[in-house]
């Protein structure tokens, strides 16, 4: 079974500017002569950590790492204002332009697949090819899935410390009833809600629960823009139409692409990635037996590592 690259530092940084708010972290490792390829984080929200860089041959591809609007090491951290999915769409094509590449494989897992599906639907002369993990639709039956009805049967320990902070009568609504708290004044409810609901997350994350990961989404820094940003953008359904997606998935015909998706993903059930297969047939969709949903789970990386490692041989 692969491992993960050895550890690597960028050999160049970048800051930018994308409006009078928001400004941008960005990184380049690897090969600057390498195939460009571009990373998504999940979330919304998360953040590129070091690890993320370890997924792809540094001798063959030209890393592009960037922490989208309000996460990671961008600013301000954990802005809501000014942080919608078409702009988030807009900066990827500024990031490229900014760095001078044509066509780049675009790679996202969880929400950033979902931007690396809605970036190749905007703007397919731009991707040479996408590699997707952990599919997420964004539909409105797939938030209410993990945040209202559905992954709490599998969790219900779990979930229980995931509404205590909701009042029993708001309980019908859950996200609603989040998004005031986490865009509230009170900063200490504020912050206990922040880590309630990302330690959700991280809990069912993988398919046994690893309490370093559970640790790293409680995080004070982690949770508040893992979970505000989120629930920002659930509250808006995503800033998407509803189903685009699908609806759309005939723009990606003839571009070449890998769906990786464990078998029992509770954050984002394997129907998605099922749905996305049947409406994209030229993508390759691998159910990975025995994982969830994180990237670091070892079938998942392994698989991704044979993705990447393929398409830079074809490429070649």
């Amino acid at each position: 079974m692969r491992t993960l690259y050895p550890p690597l530092e960028p050999y160049v940084r970048h800051s930018l500017q994308v409006d009078d708010l928001h400004c941008l972290y960005a990184e380049e490792c690897g090969n600057p002569r390498g195939i460009p390829l571009v990373f998504l984080h999940g979330g919304p929200g998360g953040g590129c950590e070091p690890w993320h860089r370890q997924l792809f041959d540094p001798q063959r591809y030209r890393i592009v790492l960037f922490d989208q609007r309000g996460c990671g090491r961008s600013k301000p951290h954990a802005e809501l204002r000014q942080n919608t999915t078409p702009l988030l769409l807009a900066d990827i094509e500024h990031l490229r332009r900014h760095l001078g590449i044509e066509r780049w494989l675009v790679f996202g897992g969880s929400w950033g697949a979902t931007l690396a599906l809605l970036y190749a639907e905007q703007q397919p002369q731009r991707v040479s090819a996408l590699i997707v993990r952990g599919v997420f639709l964004c539909r409105a039956e797939d938030i209410a899935w993990f945040y209202q009805a559905g992954a709490a049967r599998l969790f219900p320990d779990y979930w229980r410390d995931f509404v205590a902070p909701i009042e029993p009568r708001r309980r019908h609504e859950m996200v609603a009833a989040y998004y005031e708290l986490l865009t509230g004044d009170n900063d200490i409810k504020r912050l206990q809600a922040a880590k309630a609901w990302s330690a959700w997350e991280g809990r069912t994350s993988t398919l046994r629960t690893r309490p370093g990961l559970v640790e790293h989404f409680s995080h004070s820094r982690v949770a508040l823009s893992m979970a505000r940003i989120e629930c920002h953008y659930f509250v808006n359904d995503a800033f998407i139409e509803a189903d685009q997606i699908l609806l759309q998935a005939e723009r990606l015909r003839g571009l070449p692409g890998v769906i990786v998706h464990g078998r029992y993903d509770v954050v984002c059930p394997v129907d998605q990635a099922y749905a996305l297969h049947q409406a994209w047939p030229e993508s390759k969709l691998q159910i990975i037996p025995a994982a969830g949903h994180s990237a670091a789970e070892a079938a998942i990386t392994d698989a991704l590592l044979q993705a990447t490692d393929e398409y830079a041989r074809q490429a070649s």
